[in-house]
Protein backbone atom coordinates (compact mmCIF):
# COMPACT_ATOMS: atom_id res chain seq x y z
CA UNK A 1 0.00 0.00 0.00
CA UNK A 2 1.04 3.83 -0.41
CA UNK A 3 0.15 6.39 1.55
CA UNK A 4 0.02 10.05 0.39
CA UNK A 5 0.84 12.78 3.06
CA UNK A 6 -0.72 15.98 2.25
CA UNK A 7 -0.07 19.58 5.09
CA UNK A 8 -3.86 21.05 4.72
CA UNK A 9 -3.67 24.47 3.30
CA UNK A 10 0.27 24.16 4.16
CA UNK A 11 1.43 27.55 4.24
CA UNK A 12 -1.30 29.34 6.14
CA UNK A 13 -0.91 26.52 8.67
CA UNK A 14 2.31 27.12 9.03
CA UNK A 15 1.85 30.98 10.02
CA UNK A 16 -1.22 29.92 12.35
CA UNK A 17 1.06 27.62 14.52
CA UNK A 18 2.88 30.80 15.99
CA UNK A 19 -0.25 32.88 15.82
CA UNK A 20 -3.32 31.11 17.46
CA UNK A 21 -5.46 33.70 17.31
CA UNK A 22 -5.67 33.45 13.26
CA UNK A 23 -7.54 29.98 13.93
CA UNK A 24 -10.95 30.50 13.18
CA UNK A 25 -9.97 33.77 10.70
CA UNK A 26 -9.83 33.63 7.07
CA UNK A 27 -5.82 33.56 6.30
CA UNK A 28 -4.07 34.37 3.48
CA UNK A 29 -0.75 34.48 2.08
CA UNK A 30 0.86 36.33 -0.80
CA UNK A 31 3.39 35.59 -3.28
CA UNK A 32 6.78 37.85 -3.89
CA UNK A 33 5.80 41.31 -3.68
CA UNK A 34 3.10 40.69 -2.16
CA UNK A 35 1.53 40.40 -5.64
CA UNK A 36 -0.69 37.27 -5.53
CA UNK A 37 -2.54 35.00 -3.05
CA UNK A 38 -0.61 31.84 -3.41
CA UNK A 39 -2.43 29.84 -0.05
CA UNK A 40 -5.87 29.96 1.39
CA UNK A 41 -7.35 28.90 4.66
CA UNK A 42 -10.73 27.34 4.41
CA UNK A 43 -12.21 30.43 6.13
CA UNK A 44 -10.96 32.41 3.06
CA UNK A 45 -11.84 29.92 0.75
CA UNK A 46 -15.52 30.11 1.88
CA UNK A 47 -15.60 33.76 1.48
CA UNK A 48 -14.68 33.70 -1.88
CA UNK A 49 -11.59 34.53 -2.29
CA UNK A 50 -9.72 32.66 -5.34
CA UNK A 51 -5.79 31.10 -5.75
CA UNK A 52 -3.97 33.79 -7.70
CA UNK A 53 -5.99 36.45 -7.78
CA UNK A 54 -4.20 39.71 -7.62
CA UNK A 55 -4.19 41.29 -4.37
CA UNK A 56 -5.19 44.91 -4.84
CA UNK A 57 -8.19 43.41 -6.69
CA UNK A 58 -9.07 41.29 -3.44
CA UNK A 59 -8.57 44.45 -0.90
CA UNK A 60 -12.27 44.68 -0.62
CA UNK A 61 -12.75 41.15 0.54
CA UNK A 62 -9.59 41.52 3.03
CA UNK A 63 -11.41 44.55 4.58
CA UNK A 64 -14.79 43.36 4.49
CA UNK A 65 -13.75 39.98 6.29
CA UNK A 66 -11.54 41.12 8.48
CA UNK A 67 -8.88 38.51 6.12
CA UNK A 68 -5.26 38.07 8.05
CA UNK A 69 -2.80 38.75 5.13
CA UNK A 70 1.20 37.56 5.68
CA UNK A 71 3.69 38.11 3.13
CA UNK A 72 5.26 34.72 1.92
CA UNK A 73 7.50 33.54 4.68
CA UNK A 74 9.80 31.03 2.77
CA UNK A 75 12.12 30.19 5.23
CA UNK A 76 9.85 29.18 8.17
CA UNK A 77 7.88 27.02 5.31
CA UNK A 78 10.86 25.09 3.97
CA UNK A 79 12.06 24.39 7.68
CA UNK A 80 8.54 23.54 9.08
CA UNK A 81 8.27 21.18 5.64
CA UNK A 82 11.78 19.67 6.68
CA UNK A 83 10.37 19.13 10.16
CA UNK A 84 7.26 17.09 8.76
CA UNK A 85 9.45 15.21 6.07
CA UNK A 86 11.55 13.70 8.86
CA UNK A 87 8.63 13.06 10.97
CA UNK A 88 7.13 11.29 8.44
CA UNK A 89 10.01 8.97 7.96
CA UNK A 90 10.18 7.36 11.08
CA UNK A 91 6.71 5.12 9.60
CA UNK A 92 9.18 3.90 6.74
CA UNK A 93 12.06 4.65 4.91
CA UNK A 94 10.86 4.66 1.78
CA UNK A 95 9.68 7.85 1.49
CA UNK A 96 9.06 10.28 -2.08
CA UNK A 97 9.27 13.85 -0.93
CA UNK A 98 6.73 15.41 -3.68
CA UNK A 99 6.40 19.05 -3.25
CA UNK A 100 7.29 20.96 0.00
CA UNK A 101 3.77 20.35 1.46
CA UNK A 102 3.06 16.18 0.29
CA UNK A 103 4.92 13.12 0.09
CA UNK A 104 4.17 9.45 -0.75
CA UNK A 105 5.41 6.35 1.61
CA UNK A 106 5.50 2.77 0.88
CA UNK A 107 4.09 0.77 3.26
CA UNK A 108 4.91 -2.37 1.79
CA UNK A 109 5.83 -5.09 4.57
CA UNK A 110 4.26 -2.82 7.40
CA UNK A 111 1.53 -4.95 9.33
CA UNK A 112 0.01 -2.11 10.76
CA UNK A 113 -3.84 -1.43 9.81
CA UNK A 114 -3.27 1.35 7.28
CA UNK A 115 -6.27 3.44 8.81
CA UNK A 116 -4.84 3.19 12.53
CA UNK A 117 -1.27 4.18 10.70
CA UNK A 118 -2.66 7.16 8.90
CA UNK A 119 -4.22 8.31 12.47
CA UNK A 120 -1.14 7.71 14.17
CA UNK A 121 0.50 10.04 11.60
CA UNK A 122 -1.77 12.91 11.67
CA UNK A 123 -1.59 12.72 15.57
CA UNK A 124 2.28 13.09 15.89
CA UNK A 125 3.02 15.34 12.86
CA UNK A 126 -0.09 17.61 14.78
CA UNK A 127 1.26 17.09 18.03
CA UNK A 128 5.25 17.84 17.22
CA UNK A 129 4.66 20.41 14.54
CA UNK A 130 1.24 21.81 15.16
CA UNK A 131 0.36 21.43 11.46
CA UNK A 132 -2.85 19.45 10.51
CA UNK A 133 -2.48 17.02 7.64
CA UNK A 134 -4.37 14.18 5.44
CA UNK A 135 -3.61 10.57 4.87
CA UNK A 136 -4.99 8.92 1.92
CA UNK A 137 -3.87 4.90 1.52
CA UNK A 138 -4.35 3.11 -1.35
CA UNK A 139 -2.54 0.26 -3.52
CA UNK A 140 -0.95 2.63 -5.81
CA UNK A 141 -0.23 6.00 -6.12
CA UNK A 142 -2.66 7.34 -8.20
CA UNK A 143 -5.53 5.91 -6.34
CA UNK A 144 -3.59 7.58 -2.88
CA UNK A 145 -3.65 10.87 -3.99
CA UNK A 146 -7.73 10.26 -4.49
CA UNK A 147 -7.75 8.97 -1.14
CA UNK A 148 -6.40 12.22 0.36
CA UNK A 149 -8.95 14.21 -1.88
CA UNK A 150 -11.41 12.10 -0.29
CA UNK A 151 -9.87 12.16 3.10
CA UNK A 152 -9.49 16.06 2.93
CA UNK A 153 -12.95 16.95 1.38
CA UNK A 154 -14.97 15.26 4.15
CA UNK A 155 -12.79 15.46 7.52
CA UNK A 156 -15.81 14.95 9.83
CA UNK A 157 -16.34 11.58 8.04
CA UNK A 158 -13.01 10.63 7.69
CA UNK A 159 -11.06 12.09 10.31
CA UNK A 160 -8.89 13.02 7.48
CA UNK A 161 -7.66 9.78 6.72
CA UNK A 162 -9.13 7.85 4.14
CA UNK A 163 -7.95 3.72 2.81
CA UNK A 164 -8.91 2.64 -0.62
CA UNK A 165 -8.24 -1.46 0.62
CA UNK A 166 -10.90 -2.87 -1.27
CA UNK A 167 -12.71 -2.83 -4.97
CA UNK A 168 -16.18 -1.35 -3.88
CA UNK A 169 -14.00 1.90 -2.32
CA UNK A 170 -11.94 1.57 -5.76
CA UNK A 171 -15.20 2.18 -7.81
CA UNK A 172 -17.20 4.55 -5.56
CA UNK A 173 -13.86 6.69 -5.52
CA UNK A 174 -12.99 6.73 -9.66
CA UNK A 175 -17.16 7.07 -10.07
CA UNK A 176 -16.65 10.48 -7.67
CA UNK A 177 -13.67 11.79 -9.16
CA UNK A 178 -14.23 14.57 -12.19
CA UNK A 179 -11.88 13.29 -15.17
CA UNK A 180 -9.90 16.89 -14.34
CA UNK A 181 -9.03 16.63 -11.40
CA UNK A 182 -7.08 13.04 -11.94
CA UNK A 183 -3.43 13.39 -10.99
CA UNK A 184 -1.44 13.66 -14.02
CA UNK A 185 -4.03 14.44 -16.47
CA UNK A 186 -4.12 18.19 -17.44
CA UNK A 187 -5.88 20.74 -18.44
CA UNK A 188 -4.78 19.55 -22.16
CA UNK A 189 -5.80 16.38 -21.56
CA UNK A 190 -8.50 16.55 -20.00
CA UNK A 191 -10.36 18.20 -23.00
CA UNK A 192 -9.43 15.14 -25.00
CA UNK A 193 -11.43 13.58 -22.60
CA UNK A 194 -14.44 15.69 -22.15
CA UNK A 195 -14.50 15.22 -26.09
CA UNK A 196 -14.34 11.71 -26.20
CA UNK A 197 -17.21 11.73 -23.28
CA UNK A 198 -14.74 10.64 -20.75
CA UNK A 199 -16.34 13.26 -17.40
CA UNK A 200 -15.46 10.58 -14.86
CA UNK A 201 -12.31 8.51 -13.26
CA UNK A 202 -13.69 5.58 -14.09
CA UNK A 203 -15.26 6.46 -17.70
CA UNK A 204 -11.54 6.99 -17.77
CA UNK A 205 -10.29 3.47 -16.33
CA UNK A 206 -12.30 2.10 -18.74
CA UNK A 207 -11.21 3.51 -22.30
CA UNK A 208 -9.06 1.00 -24.66
CA UNK A 209 -6.22 1.31 -23.40
CA UNK A 210 -4.90 1.88 -27.48
CA UNK A 211 -7.21 5.29 -27.33
CA UNK A 212 -5.03 6.25 -24.05
CA UNK A 213 -1.69 5.26 -25.80
CA UNK A 214 -2.50 7.21 -28.86
CA UNK A 215 -4.44 10.10 -27.12
CA UNK A 216 -2.14 10.43 -23.77
CA UNK A 217 1.23 8.42 -24.53
CA UNK A 218 2.71 5.92 -22.50
CA UNK A 219 2.15 8.16 -19.31
CA UNK A 220 -1.59 7.76 -20.15
CA UNK A 221 -1.25 3.91 -19.97
CA UNK A 222 0.55 3.99 -16.53
CA UNK A 223 -1.80 6.24 -14.77
CA UNK A 224 -4.70 4.18 -16.14
CA UNK A 225 -3.19 1.31 -15.16
CA UNK A 226 -2.87 3.02 -11.78
CA UNK A 227 -6.60 3.55 -11.19
CA UNK A 228 -7.36 0.09 -12.07
CA UNK A 229 -5.45 -0.84 -9.15
CA UNK A 230 -2.08 -2.13 -11.20
CA UNK A 231 1.35 0.07 -9.50
CA UNK A 232 2.92 1.61 -12.62
CA UNK A 233 4.38 4.58 -11.24
CA UNK A 234 7.35 3.83 -9.43
CA UNK A 235 8.57 5.57 -6.14
CA UNK A 236 10.65 8.23 -6.42
CA UNK A 237 13.10 7.32 -3.20
CA UNK A 238 16.52 9.74 -4.39
CA UNK A 239 15.21 12.80 -6.13
CA UNK A 240 16.62 13.76 -9.73
CA UNK A 241 18.64 16.99 -9.88
CA UNK A 242 16.37 19.84 -11.41
CA UNK A 243 17.04 20.15 -14.48
CA UNK A 244 16.69 24.30 -14.42
CA UNK A 245 16.15 26.98 -11.84
CA UNK A 246 14.02 29.93 -12.07
CA UNK A 247 13.85 33.20 -10.19
CA UNK A 248 10.89 35.40 -11.02
CA UNK A 249 9.58 38.51 -9.38
CA UNK A 250 7.00 40.95 -9.43
CA UNK A 251 8.62 44.36 -9.05
CA UNK A 252 7.20 46.54 -6.05
CA UNK A 253 7.06 49.50 -8.56
CA UNK A 254 7.43 50.16 -12.21
CA UNK A 255 11.08 50.60 -12.98
CA UNK A 256 11.75 52.70 -16.45
CA UNK A 257 15.64 52.73 -16.28
CA UNK A 258 18.35 50.31 -17.53
CA UNK A 259 19.83 50.50 -14.31
CA UNK A 260 17.14 49.71 -11.68
CA UNK A 261 16.03 46.78 -14.25
CA UNK A 262 19.40 45.30 -14.54
CA UNK A 263 19.91 45.35 -10.75
CA UNK A 264 17.30 43.11 -10.49
CA UNK A 265 17.94 41.15 -12.69
CA UNK A 266 21.41 40.44 -11.97
CA UNK A 267 20.26 39.72 -8.48
CA UNK A 268 17.71 37.25 -10.01
CA UNK A 269 20.26 35.36 -11.50
CA UNK A 270 22.77 35.29 -8.61
CA UNK A 271 20.41 33.84 -6.85
CA UNK A 272 19.84 30.77 -9.27
CA UNK A 273 23.59 30.62 -9.69
CA UNK A 274 24.19 29.60 -6.27
CA UNK A 275 21.18 27.15 -6.49
CA UNK A 276 22.83 25.47 -9.67
CA UNK A 277 26.17 25.45 -7.40
CA UNK A 278 24.54 23.89 -4.13
CA UNK A 279 23.12 21.06 -6.52
CA UNK A 280 27.01 20.28 -8.13
CA UNK A 281 26.12 20.88 -11.89
CA UNK A 282 27.44 23.46 -14.66
CA UNK A 283 24.97 25.41 -16.58
CA UNK A 284 25.12 26.13 -20.45
CA UNK A 285 21.90 28.44 -21.26
CA UNK A 286 19.83 30.70 -19.94
CA UNK A 287 17.00 33.04 -20.88
CA UNK A 288 15.87 36.02 -19.33
CA UNK A 289 12.37 37.94 -19.79
CA UNK A 290 11.41 41.03 -19.05
CA UNK A 291 7.56 42.18 -18.74
CA UNK A 292 5.54 45.50 -18.49
CA UNK A 293 2.57 45.78 -16.09
CA UNK A 294 -0.30 43.74 -16.96
CA UNK A 295 -3.02 46.14 -15.33
CA UNK A 296 -1.42 50.18 -15.96
CA UNK A 297 0.96 50.00 -19.54
CA UNK A 298 -1.29 51.87 -22.08
CA UNK A 299 0.00 49.39 -24.71
CA UNK A 300 -0.81 46.39 -22.89
CA UNK A 301 1.19 44.39 -21.27
CA UNK A 302 4.87 43.70 -23.31
CA UNK A 303 7.10 40.65 -22.80
CA UNK A 304 11.00 40.64 -24.06
CA UNK A 305 13.01 37.46 -23.85
CA UNK A 306 15.96 36.46 -24.83
CA UNK A 307 18.17 33.30 -24.76
CA UNK A 308 21.55 32.68 -24.02
CA UNK A 309 23.99 30.20 -25.00
CA UNK A 310 27.28 30.34 -22.94
CA UNK A 311 30.74 29.61 -24.73
CA UNK A 312 31.59 27.24 -21.91
CA UNK A 313 29.86 25.87 -19.10
CA UNK A 314 29.81 27.25 -15.76
CA UNK A 315 28.35 27.73 -12.33
CA UNK A 316 30.10 31.20 -11.81
CA UNK A 317 28.12 34.08 -10.44
CA UNK A 318 30.31 36.38 -12.13
CA UNK A 319 30.09 34.52 -15.70
CA UNK A 320 26.11 33.94 -15.24
CA UNK A 321 25.97 37.70 -14.70
CA UNK A 322 28.11 38.92 -17.66
CA UNK A 323 25.93 36.52 -20.25
CA UNK A 324 22.26 37.70 -18.36
CA UNK A 325 23.38 41.64 -18.67
CA UNK A 326 24.35 40.64 -22.41
CA UNK A 327 20.81 39.23 -22.88
CA UNK A 328 18.82 42.04 -21.27
CA UNK A 329 20.39 44.66 -23.16
CA UNK A 330 19.08 42.97 -26.61
CA UNK A 331 15.84 43.45 -24.90
CA UNK A 332 15.40 46.08 -23.08
CA UNK A 333 13.04 49.02 -24.46
CA UNK A 334 13.47 52.90 -23.12
CA UNK A 335 10.97 54.34 -21.77
CA UNK A 336 8.60 51.03 -20.97
CA UNK A 337 7.60 50.59 -17.74
CA UNK A 338 8.59 47.22 -16.47
CA UNK A 339 7.05 45.28 -13.41
CA UNK A 340 8.21 42.12 -13.68
CA UNK A 341 11.36 40.22 -15.04
CA UNK A 342 13.00 36.76 -14.39
CA UNK A 343 15.94 34.46 -14.90
CA UNK A 344 16.09 30.88 -15.88
CA UNK A 345 19.05 28.51 -15.65
CA UNK A 346 18.99 25.53 -17.59
CA UNK A 347 20.75 22.75 -20.04
CA UNK A 348 22.76 21.32 -17.20
CA UNK A 349 25.73 18.96 -17.09
CA UNK A 350 27.98 17.41 -14.50
CA UNK A 351 31.71 19.18 -13.99
CA UNK A 352 33.04 15.63 -15.23
CA UNK A 353 30.93 15.86 -18.16
CA UNK A 354 32.88 18.97 -19.60
CA UNK A 355 36.32 18.94 -21.62
CA UNK A 356 38.28 21.94 -21.39
CA UNK A 357 39.27 23.81 -24.70
CA UNK A 358 42.37 24.51 -26.37
CA UNK A 359 41.59 27.98 -26.15
CA UNK A 360 41.64 29.74 -23.45
CA UNK A 361 38.90 32.65 -23.96
CA UNK A 362 36.19 29.40 -24.35
CA UNK A 363 37.10 28.63 -20.84
CA UNK A 364 35.12 29.32 -17.23
CA UNK A 365 37.81 31.45 -15.29
CA UNK A 366 39.61 28.61 -13.00
CA UNK A 367 39.80 31.14 -9.99
CA UNK A 368 36.11 31.08 -9.92
CA UNK A 369 35.04 28.31 -8.02
CA UNK A 370 37.01 28.42 -5.48
CA UNK A 371 35.56 32.25 -5.41
CA UNK A 372 31.70 31.06 -5.51
CA UNK A 373 32.37 28.53 -2.62
CA UNK A 374 33.55 31.22 -0.29
CA UNK A 375 31.13 33.51 -1.17
CA UNK A 376 28.46 30.98 -0.89
CA UNK A 377 29.72 30.25 2.65
CA UNK A 378 29.79 33.20 3.93
CA UNK A 379 26.02 33.88 2.41
CA UNK A 380 24.77 31.06 4.28
CA UNK A 381 26.35 32.39 7.69
CA UNK A 382 25.55 36.50 7.16
CA UNK A 383 22.03 37.84 6.47
CA UNK A 384 22.46 39.75 3.12
CA UNK A 385 25.35 38.12 2.44
CA UNK A 386 28.46 39.06 -0.99
CA UNK A 387 27.12 40.73 -3.70
CA UNK A 388 28.66 40.86 -7.23
CA UNK A 389 30.16 43.96 -7.98
CA UNK A 390 27.85 44.57 -11.19
CA UNK A 391 24.31 44.83 -8.80
CA UNK A 392 25.53 48.17 -8.56
CA UNK A 393 25.69 49.80 -4.82
CA UNK A 394 21.70 49.38 -4.11
CA UNK A 395 20.15 45.98 -2.77
CA UNK A 396 16.90 44.73 -4.45
CA UNK A 397 14.45 43.87 -1.49
CA UNK A 398 11.04 42.50 -2.19
CA UNK A 399 8.01 43.82 -0.82
CA UNK A 400 7.01 41.98 2.16
CA UNK A 401 5.04 44.04 4.12
CA UNK A 402 3.33 41.52 5.73
CA UNK A 403 6.18 39.18 6.84
CA UNK A 404 5.92 37.27 9.69
CA UNK A 405 9.08 35.93 12.18
CA UNK A 406 11.52 33.52 11.31
CA UNK A 407 10.18 31.56 14.44
CA UNK A 408 12.73 28.18 14.10
CA UNK A 409 15.45 29.49 11.80
CA UNK A 410 16.94 32.67 13.63
CA UNK A 411 17.41 32.67 16.98
CA UNK A 412 16.99 36.33 17.64
CA UNK A 413 13.44 35.93 16.06
CA UNK A 414 12.38 32.56 18.04
CA UNK A 415 9.00 33.30 20.04
CA UNK A 416 9.47 34.62 23.85
CA UNK A 417 7.50 33.10 26.75
CA UNK A 418 7.02 34.86 30.01
CA UNK A 419 6.29 33.28 32.79
CA UNK A 420 4.75 34.41 35.90
CA UNK A 421 6.08 34.42 39.23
Amino acid sequence: MIALVDCNNFYASCERVFNPSMNGRPVVVLSNNDGCVIARSNEAKAIGITMGVPAFKAAELFRRYNVAVYSANFALYGDMSRRVMQILSDFTPRQEIYSVDECFLDLAGLHEDGQAMGYRMRERVGRWTGLPISVGIAPTKALAKIANRIAKKYPSRTGDVYVIDTEEKRLKALRWLPVEDIWGVGRRNAMKLYAAGVTRADDFARMPESWVRKQMTIKGVYLQRELNGVPAIDMEIEADKSKSFSVTRTFPREYETWDEVKERVVTFASLAAAKVRKQQSLCRRLEVFVQTSLYKDSDGPVTGAREVRFPFPTSSTLEIVDFVVAGLRSIYKPGRRYKRAGVTLYDFIEPEEWQPSLFAEMNPNPRHPRLMQAIDTINQKIEGGIRVASRDARTFKMNRAYLSRKYTTDIHEILEVKMNK
